[in-house]
């Protein structure tokens, strides 16, 4: 039996299809979900947060967040959101984060065999530390050595030994002693093999 929700000149919604928005909505989180809870309450409901709550059972206040975030277009971040995380090193230093990939291209090469995308590179972190306080660079703008092994890891650049192109190994060629290039025999061209 199929159960059908109906809504005021709305239009109306199966039971199924109501699973189905609250699995979408489910598997979002944060300001994506609030948006996407909002277009369903807009849709749906006619933008009516306590409806949404009984129709779909999503929490009034998040709707009416979404809601707002909708008709303001100004997205709002939780607590947690603005004040935690640290940031990346490169975002905190973006100027040194571009001295740094300009030292790592200069030092980096491709993959010999162009099986990926990455850059290796002969260059260490602590080469990459020295040569920044080289142009420069003052030490509380420069990460300790693992850091700087993690941001060079986490932008591509792989810390290998680069191979230069091996040269291919040349190929056997049969020689007059070898069964293979020795002439069939009379008595093997009479008598063809069992296989």
């Amino acid at each position: 039996m199929k159960v059908a929700t109906v809504f005021e000149n709305k239009g109306s919604l199966e039971a199924s299809h109501i699973e189905d928005i609250q699995l979408a909505s489910s598997k979002m989180t944060g300001a994506a979900r609030r948006a996407f809870q909002a277009e369903m309450a807009m849709k749906y409901c006619g933008g009516i947060a306590r409806r949404a709550e009984d129709i779909f059972g999503w929490s009034r206040q998040a709707v009416q967040l979404g809601l707002h975030e909708k008709r303001s277009g100004i997205v709002c971040l939780g607590h947690h959101e603005f004040c935690c995380g640290a940031k990346l090193w490169e975002e905190k230093h973006p100027e040194v984060a571009q001295a740094l990939w300009a030292l790592a291209e200069s030092h980096s090469q491709q993959d010999p065999t162009f099986r990926t995308t990455l850059s290796f590179t002969r260059l260490t972190a602590e080469e990459a530390i020295r040569q920044l306080r080289a142009q420069g660079l003052t030490e509380d703008v420069l990460p300790s050595r693992s850091c700087m092994s993690e941001v060079l890891n986490r932008n591509g650049y792989r810390r290998r030994p680069v191979i230069k192109a091996k040269p291919q190994k040349k190929s056997r060629k049969p020689t007059p002693s070898s069964p293979i290039s020795r002439p069939m025999t009379e008595l093997a061209k009479v008598k063809p093999s069992c296989a």
